[in-house]
């Protein structure tokens, strides 16, 4: 049973991971950004999930719409205060301004995690999750969460393909990571393009944290933990590849669960890192990668 056990709960955290890592990859395709607050912006949506569910009493479908907003408003904020203030500037050389990016959204996370620690404690906090009970899937007792989570990372990745490439915004966003001068030719305006950029990684972000606190549960303290995971399967995917990221979150999910379930869970992600330094050392691209 333990091979079947580990294609379940493998699939569930993929899923999770692909759901983290598009809206990551997403935003450096389009505008260039790489956020190191990612990771705590999902523990902000999985810690007011939890809060407003059970503290203030709201139920777990509340819950779960005060954590995405949540991240929303925060991705907004991360956008408004910390990006396009240095992005603007003219006292900043531009070939320096990613780097600048780069440290300024690294502070506002360490920041964002220190805040919910302050507030909230850094003890794990699990949200209540929206369908409880347990099935049984070829003699595999397995939570009806875990199925839920990976069926809404999917659903959630599906409506964003329709998005991109059923919608005029969405062509638009295609555009931005293509060439952003010949579509400010064609009269459109890149600030409006990258609100919704930052608008579409907000809301993922938000499931994807308030699904992760209720299925692994979370806490400040992996704020860190899964802004690296997320980078990690944006490098190995390729920079800007929403298809590599997706092929590398399986990969990394399937990798993870094999080994915690096979060797020990405590060093679940090392086989992950040196995958990845041997990706970068063969294929520098990444899987998919265009740059």
């Amino acid at each position: 049973m333990r091979p079947l056990q580990i294609l379940i709960d493998g699939f569930a955290i993929s899923s999770l991971y692909a759901l983290g890592a598009t809206g990551f990859t997403l935003m450096f395709g389009v505008s260039g950004v790489l956020n190191l607050s990612h990771g705590a912006i999902m523990v902000v949506a999985a810690v007011i999930a939890w809060y407003v569910a059970g503290d203030l009493a709201a139920g777990p479908y509340w819950g779960a719409l005060a954590g995405v907003a949540t991240a929303l408003a925060f991705a907004f904020i991360t956008y408004r205060v910390i990006v396009r203030p240095i992005q603007n500037s003219p006292s900043i050389p531009r070939e320096e301004k990613e780097i600048f990016v780069l440290t300024g959204t690294l502070l506002w996370g360490i920041m964002l995690q220190e805040a919910i620690a302050y507030l909230f404690t850094n003890n794990p906090k699990t949200v209540r999750p929206l369908i409880t009970g347990v099935v049984e899937i070829l003699g595999v007792r397995t939570p009806i969460n875990e199925i839920l989570t990976a069926a809404l990372s999917w659903i959630a990745i599906g409506l964003l393909w329709l998005l991109v490439n059923r919608t005029r915004a969405g062509k638009a966003l295609l555009a931005a990571s293509i060439n952003p001068r010949g579509l400010t030719l064609l009269g459109f305006e890149l600030s409006r393009i990258y609100w919704l950029v930052w608008a579409i990684y907000g809301v993922l972000a938000g499931i994807a944290g308030v699904l992760l606190g209720a299925f692994l549960g979370v806490s400040s303290d992996n704020a860190g933990t899964l802004t690296a995971s997320a980078f990690s399967i944006v490098v190995l995917g390729g920079l800007g590849s929403v298809s590599g990221s997706l092929i590398a979150a399986y990969v990394v999910g399937y990798l993870e669960t094999l080994t915690a379930y096979t060797v020990a869970p405590s060093i679940r992600t090392l086989p992950v890192l040196l995958l990845l330094v041997a990706v970068v050392y063969v294929r520098p691209q990444g899987l998919l990668g265009r740059r």
